[in-house]
């Protein structure tokens, strides 16, 4: 394994500073991020230390900040540049 090579840890860490930073970027609160997707304010602070972060709550946010289509976009070219035919 490479030293410099990206964890886990490190991926959930740049997420929980994405969802941080595009909060402040529209001024909402964790309380507002929560009441906007229908979560606990639990589940937003524990996507933004980070800890126990579901998929389902990452897409969530991606989507409240209308980023989910450019996360769907990077997939699905990661797909056709492997000349992977979706399974769907």
């Amino acid at each position: 394994m490479i030293l410099d090579s990206l964890t886990v840890y490190d991926a959930k860490i740049h997420i929980a500073e994405l969802s941080k930073v595009l909060r402040a970027y529209q001024g909402i609160s964790q309380d507002q991020l929560a009441e906007d997707l229908d979560m606990s304010r639990v589940t937003i602070q524990n996507l933004e230390r980070p800890k126990n972060v579901t998929l389902d709550t990452f897409l969530k946010v991606l989507e409240r900040f209308e980023l989910l289509e450019k996360f769907d976009s990077f997939i699905l070219e990661n797909i056709e540049d492997k000349n992977i035919t979706p399974l769907y």
